[in-house]
């Protein structure tokens, strides 16, 4: 009975031992901070890193923050600078400033990305928006881009708040803007179509012109001709035009008999 009493006098300290060995080791895994708090003192001011550590149990407390990179969409719904109504989505990839881990424990706690980052996107995105068209937030949209991310690279950096990247992946209007586009858009497709017509109809016209230059350059040909041959002219042309039907029912196999006087027109032989 001696024996039992003996080890049971040793387990008890033993078991305290371990239990406050225990409670004085905390782990910070990759990726993560700790921030320090003392019961005494308040919070250190500098966080702990990556590993095992060592703190007083009761009187210390390790808070532990996820320093990695973390996605965020912000949505908003603003006026461009010609009043129009556009839908825009922003893609945000923030972490914490890992040496300001402790003021922002302090002044936002644990959830500082949601309490911070919505507002600000939004004032940003409102800001910007509002000094560009409907039209130039479309085809200025590289600049456009680049004025919200150094807006919101700053006023992320006044909440020790580091922006790895911001970029616009939606982008929409209002109703009455797409319909104001497709409404342009016919307007240049009939403007391109009356164009069309209008030069088809002075290509004709230049066509017309020509013909007709030529017809009558050809009629005072053939008067000068008619002025110098007189009847022999006529005659020639007679004979040409005989010469011409006569080659063409000589082809044609149900022709069997041409009648010289009226195919020949009358020409006379003399």
């Amino acid at each position: 009975m001696a024996f039992p009493q003996a080890a049971s006098r040793f387990l008890v300290p033993l078991g305290l031992a371990v239990a406050v060995a225990q409670a004085s080791i905390y782990d910070v895994p990759g990726g993560f901070r700790a921030v320090m708090f003392d019961r005494f003192s308040g919070v250190k001011d500098k966080p702990t890193g990556e590993g095992t550590h060592f703190l007083v149990p009761w009187l210390q407390r390790a808070i532990l923050y996820d320093c990695r990179i973390k996605p965020r969409n912000i949505s908003t719904t603003t006026g461009s600078k010609d009043l129009q109504m556009v839908s825009i989505t922003l893609r945000v990839l923030s972490r914490p400033d890992v040496e300001h881990l402790p003021r922002i424990y302090q002044s936002l706690g644990m959830d500082y990305d949601e309490r911070v980052l919505p507002s600000i996107g939004n004032e940003v995105l409102k800001a910007i928006v509002a000094q560009f068209d409907a039209a130039e937030l479309i085809t200025q949209r590289e600049v456009v881009s680049s004025r919200i991310r150094a807006d919101l690279l700053q006023r992320a950096g006044e909440f020790n708040i580091k922006l790895e990247d911001v970029s616009i992946t939606h982008l929409t209007f209002g109703k009455e803007f797409t319909q104001a586009v497709e409404a342009k858009q016919i307007a240049q497709q009939d403007a391109e179509r009356a164009k069309f017509i209008v030069e088809k109809a002075e290509q004709e016209r230049q066509a017309a012109v020509i013909r007709a230059e030529g017809e009558a350059e050809a009629a005072a040909t053939i008067s000068k001709a008619m002025d110098k041959a007189g009847d022999a002219f006529i005659a020639l042309r007679k004979i040409e035009a005989s010469k011409a039907i006569v080659q063409s029912l000589a082809a044609n196999g149900n022709v069997t008999y041409i009648p010289s006087s009226g195919v020949l027109l009358n020409v006379p032989v003399k």
